[in-house]
């Protein structure tokens, strides 16, 4: 997919109207609709279930721990300096992937490969070493050429050796946290990140053969202005990541605590927000960047973008992905799973998490088996969000339905999207164009038969 000019992908008029509260949909259903009442044997049942056997893995390790807590987080999270905490949980990270390998055929290829946080690296070089020989011990991990296997690094925690360190280990992918260059904004946010730091990370993934580095932005922050945040987007593109995360801050202190740290009273105005996102767009698609979808950016040459222009990106917990066809197994405390047509969570908190495994357990508490009209909407949602259109005739052949039957309100409340420009609806497809692809998580809203006044409060901004 070309590079969509910037003017056609914001219309400033639109998106404040359509700005509301809604799911980023890394899974249909969302985590809000998973039970506590889950049978973890629906789990069990998927993991061991021959059919699936043809399918690759991937595994994501969710590594909690932070020296320092940024405001603005809402990952689940342990703040300490402490390193020593890291020992016990890594004794209890090569307890549950022996657990887990037992309910699956360790020889189906592991295609990806994630650790986040939390900061990865607030484990020890020895420890990280560990961690990775436990999952190639259990785990058939493809070959550095087949397999994308990335880690979350915080610059402040991650030296040059660190990253060498890292590659040796058989990561390929990193994606760095920056958020703002600003001192004042750092400050603000309590991430005070020297420049230099992130350039000196950045220098050794590419001197050591990393195949992809992203980098984390964000807009909203408090004391963000459209100089300030011009500055930071013009040291980036000198920078060049292959890929870009540029997300709206969500501003949730009554879920998140720390965030009642940040004086709201200096958070930008909805209409600097806008100002911000539209700086983005236009920076960094005139810096040739691809807008993939939600709030990402890709060098043409990059995986997703590639995949995007063949047809073949997919949506997970991660976020955008290029493997569409993997069962993925969580790790770690709060860390979510999806095995066949199941979704299953981890104890979010760490004593429960630690009972469980200690106990020979799965950790397991949360999850949900999806009905078949769960599994069509989570299609319907997915080709939305990573490819902008929908064709009827390949949900009615798949699911034995007609489209513009069992989606009639569906259709009528996408009228008015189609008046404002942002979709057009023809007798056998959904075509999502430029102007509506910023509000494409709007779309697939329409497609969410869970979502109620109660819940959308929950979620962060559209926009």
């Amino acid at each position: 997919m070309p590079a969509l000019p910037s003017h056609s992908l914001f219309r400033p008029d639109l998106l404040s109207r359509y700005d509301a509260n809604g799911p980023r949909y890394t899974s249909y259903p969302t985590a809000l609709q998973f039970r506590d009442d889950f049978d973890v044997a629906h789990y069990t049942h998927a993991a061991t279930d021959p059919g699936a056997s043809a399918s690759e893995l991937s595994l994501y390790f969710h590594l909690p721990f932070c020296s320092k807590v940024c405001f603005y987080c809402g990952c689940n999270k342990i703040v300490t300096k402490n390193r020593a905490r890291a020992r016990p949980y890594l004794d209890l990270l090569k307890r549950e992937i022996a657990l887990q390998a037992a309910y699956f055929d360790t020889s189906r290829p592991v295609s990806q490969l994630h650790w986040g946080g939390g900061t990865p690296t607030f484990l020890s070089d020895a420890e990280t070493t560990e961690l990775m020989a436990a999952t190639r011990q259990h785990f058939n991990l493809l070959p550095d050429s087949e397999g994308e296997y990335s880690i979350e690094v915080d610059p402040r925690e991650a030296s040059p050796s660190t990253i060498v360190h890292l590659r040796t280990l058989g990561f390929n992918r990193l994606s760095v946290g920056v958020q703002d260059f600003d001192p004042l904004v750092q400050d603000a946010v309590n991430r005070v990140q020297p420049l230099q730091l992130t350039i000196d990370v950045m220098r050794a993934a590419r001197s050591t053969g990393f195949h992809s580095i992203g980098v984390d932005l964000i807009y909203g922050l408090p004391h963000q202005t459209i100089d300030s945040f011009a500055r930071t987007l013009e040291t980036i593109v000198e920078l060049a990541p292959n890929r870009l995360s540029v997300f709206g801050y969500a501003h949730l202190p009554q879920l998140f605590k720390m965030q009642r740290k940040i004086d709201a009273a200096a958070l930008p105005t909805p209409a600097q927000r806008l100002a911000l996102l539209q700086l983005v767009i236009e920076r960094l698609t005139d810096a040739g960047y691809v807008y993939i979808g939600m709030d990402h950016f890709a060098l043409p040459d990059d995986e997703l973008a590639i995949a995007q222009s063949q047809g073949t990106l997919h949506r997970n917990f991660q976020g955008y992905s290029t493997r569409a066809d993997c069962d993925l197994i969580g790790f770690g405390m709060s860390s979510i799973g999806k095995v066949g047509d199941v979704y299953a969570q981890n104890a979010k908190d760490l004593p429960a998490y630690a009972d469980a495994i200690g106990r020979g357990r799965l950790a397991i508490t949360r999850g949900i088996r999806l009905s078949a009209d769960d599994r069509m909407r989570r299609d319907i949602i997915t080709q939305l969000m990573c490819h902008f259109e929908l064709r009827f005739d390949e949900i009615e052949v798949t699911y034995g339905i007609r489209f513009d039957v069992a989606f009639a309100s569906e259709l009528t409340r996408l009228r008015a999207f189609e008046r404002d420009g942002l979709v057009t609806i023809g007798k056998r497809r959904l075509d999502v164009l430029r102007a509506g692809r910023l509000l494409v998580r709007n779309i697939a809203m329409v497609f969410d038969r869970y979502l109620g006044q109660h819940t959308l409060s929950r979620y962060s901004r559209t926009v």
